[in-house]
């Protein structure tokens, strides 16, 4: 497959410090599909616009039958305000590139930058479709770009995506069968109770100390409800009630998620979860309206498709790349909803650095990654597509 040029990888780290420097949040990545066309037209590359809004697909056409693989970089970035003192820190106020998709989409502008030059060398026969994908933090983009039919439309057989992942060592490559990312669930709960004077409770039902038992009695879903051997989270990450020290409030709202791996978990849990919530407040007199919505379901590799990816990940950066060390996790991608479509892989292409002090956690203020890793996945994400293409 031949190894990426020294101009290839600057262009990469280009792209991704640009777009590094003006995030922008779901459903509003104007700027950032702007750039990418400009890219496409650049390489006299057509493509289709405002897919879910912003998302872009660009098809190539071998002119030799064949399947058609989607490969698929995100665009969106996280309400974080940046802490890195870097030459490309983020512009935008309370906005953060702080998952890595500015990376996902230099990867992908990079492949595109490829095919324009050795497409013969990548595509054997078939199609590709790129795919740039708006609002994957939790704005479901690719449902959304899946309910405009383009699946169908461009005839997708195979869908493959990548990850820097900063839990992995940049050089490494995470790959599983089966489940790698968790569902994400999302909840909210409001608890009603009576108010009154925090001096006169006994004339009251409150609602924080009903909210406090409801937190402790959800965490048994996991620990009495679910199987041990199933992975499970429930967290409560915010809770408010009142204002006043001396006041016992009328109501106290809890937010939170719940991550699942399997499909049967996935299927039971609002029951057990309403069952619960709502078992809690009633013993104590309150009463609790629930808002229980679902974001993803679990991303789900198929086994063929990951040996395609391990091979590729092999003969791309060397026999020993290939980890499922922290290749699993209780995060979430919507990613999920391709490998529901089609058959595919998602996988993680590691880019922690410890030497460099390159170890901070997605999602963190002062999250950054190994820009090396934007070579090694474009070095495998060309293996893979000839692999599977070939095949």
């Amino acid at each position: 497959m031949g190894s990426i040029s020294t101009q290839r990888v600057e262009e990469m780290i280009q792209y991704r410090r640009h777009i590094h420097t003006k995030p922008e949040l779901q459903y509003q990545e104007v700027e950032t599909a702007e750039y990418v066309k400009q890219h496409l037209e650049s390489l006299g590359m057509e493509y289709e616009d405002g897919i879910a809004q912003t998302g872009i697909a660009s098809l190539l056409d071998s002119g030799k039958p064949g399947k058609t693989i989607l490969v698929r970089a995100d665009m969106d970035a996280l309400p974080i305000h940046e802490e890195n003192e870097v030459a490309y820190c983020s512009k935008i106020p309370g906005v953060m590139h702080a998952c890595g998709h500015d990376g996902h989409t230099a990867i992908l502008m990079g492949l595109a930058s490829e095919l324009q030059e050795n497409f013969a060398s990548i595509v054997p026969q078939g199609k590709i479709l790129l795919v740039f994908q708006p609002a994957e933090e939790g704005g479901q983009g690719a449902d959304r770009m899946i309910e405009t039919g383009m699946l169908d439309k461009y005839q997708v057989d195979a869908a493959f995506g990548l990850h820097v992942w900063n839990h992995i060592d940049v050089g490494k490559v995470g790959v599983v069968d089966g489940t790698m990312m968790a569902s994400v669930d999302e909840f909210s709960i409001t608890v009603h109770g009576v108010s009154g004077h925090g001096a006169i409770p006994q004339h009251t039902v409150d609602p924080v100390v009903v909210s406090a038992y409801i937190v402790t009695a959800l965490q048994t879903l996991v620990s009495r409800r679910i199987d041990p051997l199933e992975p499970c989270v429930v967290t409560v990450g915010s809770i408010h009630a009142g204002d006043a020290f001396n006041v016992i409030p009328e109501t106290a709202e809890m937010k939170g998620t719940i991550r699942t791996y399997s499909e049967k978990v996935y299927r039971e849990i609002p029951e057990e979860f309403t069952r619960i919530v709502e078992g809690v407040a009633a013993t104590w007199g309150a009463k609790a309206r629930i808002d229980y919505k679902r974001v993803n379901k679990p991303t789900i590799n198929h086994p063929e498709m990951a040996e395609i990816v391990r091979k590729a990940a092999r003969q791309a950066l060397g026999s020993d790349v290939v980890t499922e060390e922290e290749a699993r996790t209780m995060g979430g991608e919507d990613f999920s909803a391709f490998l529901l479509e089609v058959p595919g892989c998602y996988f993680f292409v590691g880019s922690k650095n410890a030497q460099k002090g390159l170890v901070h956690p997605h999602h963190s203020s002062y999250f950054d990654f190994d820009e090396g890793a934007l070579a090694n996945g474009l070095q495998v994400m060309k293996q893979v597509i000839y692999n599977y293409l070939s095949a």
